[in-house]
């Protein structure tokens, strides 16, 4: 009788993975749907993400600020991080938003399937929208 117990107990191991992978594999799926929603978004309006980049890069001097006035980080270091900090938010200002839509997509609709989910099906829709 032991080794009916162990056999069962091996398919729902294995029932148990399969579910997991498949959860996985849904909810990278509809993370990487919003992205790419972000992004062609942020190709229809700048504006927006001007702001969440311009937004980002306060908070990132704040924490650096934080550092400095707790003697973390000499003065010179800070000057060099903020200007990284601002360099690198000019950079992703120059950034092709609708491509990164489109692999947004792509990920979404070919590399989180099967299963088959409402996500991907939906950015399978919006690579159509985007050709």
């Amino acid at each position: 009788m032991s080794w009916r117990r162990a056999a069962a107990a091996a398919v729902g191991v294995a029932a148990f993975l399969q579910a997991a992978v498949c959860a996985d594999a849904a909810l990278r799926a509809r993370s990487a749907l919003l992205e790419g929603e972000k992004w062609l978004e942020w190709s229809r309006r700048p504006d927006l993400m001007r702001a969440s980049l311009d937004a980002e890069l306060e908070a990132r001097l704040r924490r650096l600020q934080g550092e400095r006035d707790a003697g973390r980080m000499a003065d010179d270091d800070f000057q060099r991080r903020l200007a990284l900090a601002r360099f690198e938010r000019d950079q992703a200002l120059r950034r092709d938003a609708r491509a990164y839509a489109r692999v947004w997509f792509e990920s979404a609709a070919r590399l989180f399937t099967p299963p088959e989910t409402r996500w991907s099906a939906r950015a399978r829709a919006r690579l159509k929208e985007l050709d």
